[in-house]
């Protein structure tokens, strides 16, 4: 005899989630090594820091592309493209980063 999943997931839903938890840390991992090292160290895989980062966010965007094409996400909620949200406690961003802001979430 087989039990419900307790939280109502599909094998598909768990999958994708595992997939964001994974790239979510893998982008943890990348900053981490950027913030102890600097952009420009490099690894054995030949990429230095950054391109390394780049690598992981690339992957994250296909993961959240996958999401959002199964329905998990829904990209024209606002909370998505809540720039000015996510910048409003910064204190080292340039200014053209809240004036785009303001045209990107209007």
């Amino acid at each position: 005899m087989s039990e419900d999943n307790f939280n109502q997931l599909s094998p598909a839903e768990t999958e994708r989630l595992a997939m964001l938890f994974e790239e979510a840390g893998e982008i943890v991992q990348a900053v981490g090594k950027i913030i102890r090292h600097g952009y420009a160290m490099s690894y054995n895989d030949g990429l230095n820091n950054r391109e390394a980062l780049v690598s992981e966010i690339r992957d994250l965007r296909a993961v959240l592309r996958i999401m959002e094409v199964a329905g998990d996400l829904d990209p024209r909620d606002p909370a998505f493209i809540d720039i000015r949200r996510r910048l409003q406690y910064t204190h080292h961003q340039p200014v053209y980063l809240h004036v785009e802001a303001r045209y990107t979430d209007s």
